[in-house]
């Protein structure tokens, strides 16, 4: 197992990045990146003789992520016939534009996620997200240009909900400092 310490001391933060990015959870995330790790580690000759070895675990992660989402869809349905309910107490102390945007990013398909998170949130080229994606590079365009859209569609309307909800006076007065801002 020459050189999978190394790896994982390098690249461990970063994907545990990604999980969190993938799955919107900082307990799913964390055993997310522990599982994509374990399956390098168990196969980590063939990893490491990749031409891209960390390339090779983010899409073993991406792979990962999907095939939770795919379970919990079956489990959401599964739920649904039984027509059972879960309440769910957590208290999140993230702000409001945290969760919008974590909320958004999640209610993004799985592969226009990856390929979001990828692209702008681990500055990878084009390139690199077809070769971790196992993709063409023009489904990474087409894929993170439908996302970056459904993403501000998604992000506007959280906006636009927000401000729904200000009291009128709090609105007007908003628009009055854009407006003095613009001028």
């Amino acid at each position: 197992m020459q050189g999978f310490a190394a790896f994982v001391a390098q690249h461990g933060r970063g994907l545990d990045r990604l999980a969190y990015l993938m799955l919107g959870d900082p307990h799913e995330a964390e055993d997310l990146a522990a599982d994509a790790l374990l399956a390098a580690w168990q196969h980590w000759d063939k990893v490491r003789q990749a031409d891209q070895p960390l390339a090779y675990v983010r899409r073993i992660l991406v792979n990962q992520a999907s095939g939770r989402f795919r379970r919990r869809a079956r489990e959401v349905t599964m739920l649904g016939r039984l027509k059972l309910t879960t309440t769910d107490d957590r208290h999140d102390p993230d702000t409001a534009v945290v969760v919008d945007v974590r909320s958004a990013l999640l209610r993004l398909p799985p592969r226009r996620r990856a390929c979001l998170v990828l692209r702008h949130g681990f500055q990878l080229t084009e390139q690199e997200v077809a070769q971790t994606l196992r993709v063409s590079v023009g489904t990474v365009k087409s894929q993170t240009s439908k996302a970056v859209a459904q993403f501000r569609q998604e992000l506007g309307e959280a906006a636009s909900a927000v401000a729904e909800a200000l009291p009128a006076e709090q609105r007007s007065a908003g628009g009055q400092r854009r407006g003095s801002h613009a001028g």
